[in-house]
């Protein structure tokens, strides 16, 4: 393929006709692992003012009641004979509920956590989520990613409006990187004139020649419109740069730790390594899908505790590897909504309402689990189905980032909410 600068762009017709091109581009395309960046750009710089942010996203709706078991809940196991996971003390069974305070446990798959539960590095947050009352993913993911639950009037993303209002001098490339299919909603935001939004993959399977292809393919792209689209690719070119340098494929993890082959830990491992490498990382975005479990979600085994198993083994090897870094990394774990407490007949659970947020930092107040419980009794479910949420997720993320990643202004990331203090973190 031919070279393409930028003193020299290929004309418009001229790429039309270079089918190599095209052929480049949709090959890139296909080649990108699904865990590989998704670049939200900012303009560029140094080390992060506060925390690095870390927010992990459980799309599908996770049930948090089979998660943070309420074991000592009656009510629990009257509405699911076949789904609720056994009682630690239960005689006969295992596996079964790890007891984390005498009322909640974890479900079993999140048993490797329990060591930072129990050191004061993890906290859950129950009965907690948006208070929209929505149980379609589309619009309860969107309203939760904005932080403007019901409205529609701001369209950027509460991480953001977190780094636009947030002054750090910070000019680097990866200052804020979504990793998934596409950049997570969470992230969008006007910090600067130059701020784009770009999908690209330096590995390309190893592969630097076909790396290099797709730049030039990139910037054949934008040079066919605008200077502003021209200076996208610059931007995509930093951070190709950024990510060559920090040397992902040769990285060793800290400490011993071990990340599972899967997706969503090879998205921490790859953050792990930015922040290591001190490039101005200061928000990164994971998804971890799967968790509309309608059918056949199991309740100790099956589909759910494997997706809960890829969720902790994957923070577990975060943390280890971070060590004494995690002193400057808050970790927010989430789901747009929880599942109804009454299993239906396909042994799944339907779409419900308050759910459980996960938070892991060296900073928390918390014991292993917050909660303003509401119970289960019938009379106090949200409309007579639902765990009620006591808790505005809001709440939590407001003071994740006023006392761990140093924002003043938090009132412009979430307007018109106050927040309640809950005193979760320290400063």
């Amino acid at each position: 393929m031919r070279e393409l600068t930028k003193t020299k762009p290929m004309s418009r017709r001229a790429f039309l006709r270079n089918s190599s091109v095209l052929a480049s581009v949709t090959a890139a395309q296909a080649a990108l692992p699904a865990w590989m960046p998704r670049l939200a750009f900012t303009p560029a710089q140094s080390s992060p003012r506060g925390d690095v942010l870390v927010c992990v996203f459980l799309r599908g709706g996770a049930d948090a009641l089979n998660m943070i078991v309420p074991h000592g809940e009656d009510a629990y196991y009257a509405a699911r004979p076949r789904l609720a996971i056994p009682r630690p003390d239960a005689a006969g069974s295992d596996p079964k509920t790890v007891d984390l305070d005498g009322f909640f446990g974890l479900h079993p798959s999140l048993s490797p956590l329990l060591p930072i539960f129990q050191s004061g590095g993890l906290t859950a947050v129950h009965a907690t989520g948006s208070p929209h009352e929505t149980r379609s993913h589309f619009e309860a993911m969107d309203f939760m990613e904005r932080g403007t639950p019901g409205e529609y009037a701001l369209t950027t993303g509460w991480i953001g409006r977190h780094l636009a209002t947030l002054e750090t001098d910070n000019e680097s490339p990866v200052r804020a990187v979504g990793w998934g299919t596409a950049v997570q909603t969470a992230l969008r935001g006007s910090i600067s004139p130059v701020a784009i939004q770009s999908i690209v993959d330096y590995h390309l399977g190893g592969d630097e020649r076909r790396a290099a292809e797709m730049l030039a393919s990139l910037n054949a792209l934008y040079a066919l419109d605008s200077e502003s689209l021209y200076a996208s690719a610059q931007a995509t070119q930093s951070a190709l740069d950024v990510i060559a340098s920090v040397g992902y494929t040769s990285y060793r993890p800290d400490n011993g730790a071990t990340y599972p082959e899967t997706d969503f830990a090879q998205a921490l491992r790859q953050t792990a390594a930015l922040i290591r490498a001190e490039v101005g990382l200061e928000a990164a975005c994971v998804d971890l899908g799967g968790w509309d479990t309608h059918v056949n979600q199991g309740g100790a085994e099956g589909t759910q505790a494997q997706l809960l198993a890829d969720l902790a083994t994957g923070l577990v090897a975060f943390h280890q590897d971070l060590g004494t870094m995690m002193n400057r990394v808050s970790v927010v774990v989430m789901s747009e909504f929880g599942r109804r407490l009454a299993e239906n007949g396909g042994r799944g659970t339907d779409h419900g309402h308050g759910g459980a947020l996960l938070v892991m930092s060296d900073h928390l107040n918390a014991g292993p689990v917050y909660a303003n419980w509401p119970g289960l009794q019938p009379d106090v479910l949200d409309r007579g189905e639902d765990l009620a949420i006591t808790t505005d997720y809001r709440d939590v993320l407001t003071e994740l980032l006023a006392l761990r990643l140093n924002n003043p202004t938090v009132v412009d990331v979430f307007p018109d909410f106050t927040a309640r203090s809950l005193s979760l973190l320290r400063a």
